[in-house]
């Protein structure tokens, strides 16, 4: 048994091998053809079968035969989404943003502009990582709906803008929240309230408030005697801030507990330092 199944999977993958190699001859003899308008074609069916690595092959090869043709544009549309099926994102964004140069004034001018901005977006990588892409592709957004304010496609931006923003917080949240992890508890404090200021319509504002009047509590406790009343006076200032703006907050008798405990310190410390003769 054991030896049929391995002349069972040697004959597989023979066969393979042999339709591989008769594809590999089978498009080496189209690219070699002179007939630019049967590539054509054939670059056409490709397309249409979405076998677009083959449909790439060969458009890219016949794209000189019709550059001052009234065909070339719909071949260059065709050629940049094949990259873009292809999953090969930052050569379609290229490819587009070429295509609204050579062609501004075409009809597909509008759709283009938007898988532009799309390919950016789809460039966009996970909250922890460098979120140059995203940015782009917000702006790119932005820009398309006040370019095109009549687009059927701008519900769409609007809702990647907002999953960008999101993605965005996202990563300050992570940045501020490792501060606070790693105990650097001051800096936790600055990146929270800078948090705080760029998403002031976050659903968790006021749980960003909370973790800035955390930050300097612990910040507070550790620091020098010196320093302990003045920065748990930011505290209580902290505390007071969030109950102003967050008065029906779920988080509002956690930050009772800090007020609490802060004045409690202060009233502690001052008592010592009007015991301690100068």
């Amino acid at each position: 048994m054991s030896i049929l199944l391995r002349f069972s999977t040697l004959s597989l993958i023979l066969l393979l091998v042999g339709v591989m190699s008769g594809c590999g001859k089978s498009m080496t003899k189209l690219l070699k053809n002179p007939d630019a308008a049967y590539k054509l074609r054939m670059a056409e069916q490709f397309f249409a079968k979405k076998s677009f690595v083959k449909a790439q092959q060969v458009y890219e090869d016949i794209m000189p035969f019709y550059k001052t043709s009234k065909e070339f544009e719909d071949i260059y549309y065709k050629y940049a989404y094949c990259a873009y099926n292809l999953y090969d994102y930052m050569n379609a964004e290229n490819l587009f943003k070429s295509y609204l140069e050579i062609f501004p004034t075409s009809a597909r001018a509008e759709e283009i502009d938007y898988m532009r901005a799309y390919c950016f977006y789809k460039q966009s990588p996970k909250a922890s990582l460098d979120q140059t892409n995203t940015l782009k592709a917000m702006g790119m957004m932005q820009t398309f709906i006040n370019t095109h304010p009549a687009s059927p496609r701008n519900k769409e931006a609007s809702e990647i803008v907002d999953l960008c923003r999101a993605k965005l917080e996202t990563k300050d949240f992570l940045s501020a929240q490792l501060y606070y992890d790693l105990g650097q508890f001051r800096a936790a404090g600055v990146a929270f309230t800078a948090l705080l200021n760029s998403f002031p319509e976050s659903a968790r504002a006021d749980e960003y408030k909370l973790m800035v009047i955390k930050s300097y509590f612990q910040f507070a406790e550790m620091s020098i005697e010196e320093k302990r009343v003045e920065r748990f006076e930011q505290v209580v200032n902290e505390c007071y801030e969030f109950t102003d703006r967050y008065p029906d907050s779920k988080y509002r008798k956690d930050v009772e507990t800090f007020l609490n405990k802060s004045q409690n310190n202060i009233k502690s410390l001052q008592n010592e330092q009007v015991k301690t003769p100068a």
